[in-house]
């Protein structure tokens, strides 16, 4: 949701901070105080094109920001953790524009550009009214909807198509190897068989080049390893050496050895010593007498180490990748050698799959338009509470064949378009071409009565709800953001008393002359001022006592209504 909005500098406002709660919260003011320079200024925030007419007179730049609290498994939160950006669930947005057109945008403390910024904003928050923040009036999102509507049943189709679309790809990517005239499938099997018989015949073995390395090593480094081993067999049993010293000094303990356990102890131990000392002796002059320099062998190791580094600078950087190198070349070369018959095989899978992957779509197809109807029917007969009596809804399908199937793709074959109409004798219109935002704003409230999660988005930004509706359907209206509010945040900018008696939290929009300049101030109105902004909505006067009872009247209604729905 969004929790705190700062704003400087922005048309008429010098500086404001509104801080919104969870569930209903509701604007108002006399019209022209600048209940559209806070929708702009949300815009803004949002990632919609700055103009520096929206700078306050006499200022350099203007700076809007905007904190969010999200659920950590929000695809807002996702999105940012793509980008390599931390969060927790918090979101800070700010964003500042100069009259020079320099666009500084901050999210979380990391610079970002409009479409990444953009990229996270569209999850956050929907703007209902004379904004480019429309969810619906994209027909991909208008299909998301619709598949949200439809719900877990599209679901086993949509994974039996991923998998079709998947065997699809992997046959065309097989026929593509197919392609070229004679020529040149013959030069590219040439090619095929030299890297095959190149790799067979060097028939790299597991940890071949770590043993041949270190043999390359030992060759290397062998007259010092001659030499070192000569000295230290010098000077262990050569004259006056480690095992003359050691037979000394144990023939010398020896006739002592029985005189005390001390003694005795100090024999055995020279006696060990001897004996160890013999052992290695013996082992060092038979490594002395291997050693010696054998160049057939050193050709024969530098030969097959050259192979290798020949091997894996073509095919692979170890022998793993050079056989997933080997075992590819030998499919390919199987498949151009039987060219004919295997492109006949292929393709009868390819339309084998194609079939499938039409017979799925169609069953997707279905299912959507069995969900669509019923959801049209509900969505319309809520219009007709809000006082679009001649509503029509509709959702219209793009035919589609079984030609068309190469095209599908994860979502199917369906292109879809939400067709509106608001009045008697009007043709059903593209969404988009809505020209009413309060029809819109309506629009939204009756799919939002219908679904308690038609996106991941939760804060609903409604504009113009109240334009042409009054009496019963403004009850009806204000009942449903009630409703609504329960699960998601909506901020509602409106002129009737029966929408902001439903409020949680009510903000007075309202321009003061300060000094020979307008500002416009927003402020959070306690139960008192709440009140009084009711009665002024009713179009009575500041303590009048019929409209003060009318007011008192409508806020206990609505808390009513808010306990019995809670």
């Amino acid at each position: 949701m969004l929790s705190k909005l700062t704003i400087k500098n922005v048309a008429l406002i010098d500086s404001a901070e509104i801080e919104f709660c969870a569930g209903l919260n509701v604007l108002s003011g006399e019209t022209g105080a600048g209940k559209s320079v806070i929708l702009d200024s949300v815009n803004f925030v949002l990632g919609a094109k700055a103009d520096k007419t929206m700078i306050r007179y006499g200022e350099t730049e203007c700076m809007v920001k905007a904190e969010f609290s999200v659920p950590e498994d929000s695809k807002a939160v996702h999105t940012l953790r793509e980008m390599d950006i931390d969060t927790d669930g918090d979101i800070i947005i700010s964003r500042k524009f100069s009259e020079s057109g320099k666009n500084s945008i901050k999210l979380n403390g990391n610079t970002v550009t409009v479409s990444m910024l953009r990229k996270v904003t569209d999850s956050l928050v929907d703007v209902h009214g004379q904004s480019e923040h429309f969810f619906l009036l994209k027909e991909s999102n208008q299909l998301r909807t619709l598949d949200g509507v439809a719900g877990g049943e599209l679901i086993p189709e949509k994974e039996k198509l991923s998998g079709l679309l998947s065997e699809l790809r992997q046959i065309d990517r097989q026929i593509n190897l197919l392609g070229g005239d004679v020529k040149e499938r013959g030069r590219r099997l040439d090619i095929l068989k030299f890297q095959i018989d190149e790799i067979e015949a060097v028939d790299l073995k597991e940890g071949e080049e770590e043993e041949l390395l270190a043999k390359r090593n030992k060759i290397n480094n062998l007259e010092k390893i001659i030499s070192a081993v000569r000295e230290a067999t010098e000077a262990l049993s050569g004259e006056n050496g480690a095992l003359d010293c050691i037979r000394s000094a144990k023939r010398a303990m020896s006739g002592i050895a029985r005189l005390d356990e001390e003694y005795s102890s100090a024999y055995e131990r020279l006696e060990g010593i001897a004996l160890d000392a013999d052992d290695i002796a013996e082992t060092l002059s038979e490594m002395g007498d291997e050693l010696y320099f054998d160049e057939d062998e050193a050709r024969e190791t530098e030969t097959r180490l050259d192979a290798i580094t020949a091997l894996k600078r073509k095919y692979g950087a170890n022998k793993k990748e050079i056989d997933a190198y080997l075992k590819k070349s030998r499919e390919e070369y199987e498949l151009l050698s039987d060219c004919e018959g295997q492109y006949a095989i292929l393709t009868e899978k390819s339309e084998r799959v194609r079939k499938q992957i039409y017979e799925v779509c169609r069953k997707i197809t279905s299912l959507r338009k069995k969900s669509g109807e019923a959801f049209c029917r509900r969505v319309t007969e809520e219009l007709k509470t809000l006082n679009i009596r001649n509503a029509k809804f509709e959702i219209q399908f793009d035919d589609y064949t079984p030609e068309d199937a190469a095209s599908a793709g994860a979502n199917g074959l369906d292109r879809i378009c939400f067709l509106f109409s608001a009045n008697a004798g009007e043709p059903l219109k593209p969404l988009g071409k809505i020209i009413s935002g309060g029809e819109m704003s309506r629009f939204m409230l009756a799919i939002k009565t219908q679904l308690s999660d038609v996106n991941e988005i939760s804060t609903y930004i409604f504009d113009e709800i109240d334009a042409g509706i009054s009496g019963k359907t403004a009850k009806v209206v204000g009942e449903k953001f009630a409703k609504i509010a329960k699960n998601m945040q909506i901020i509602a900018v409106s002129h009737l008393a029966q929408i902001a008696a439903m409020s949680d939290r009510e903000f007075l929009i309202e321009k003061r002359e300060e000094d020979g300049k307008t500002h416009t101030q927003v402020r959070e109105l306690n139960e008192k001022e709440k009140t009084q902004e009711i009665v002024r909505l009713l179009g009575g006067e500041e303590g009048e006592e019929f409209a003060v009872k009318h007011a008192e009247e409508l806020l206990k209604q609505a808390r009513e209504y808010k306990t019995a729905i809670n």
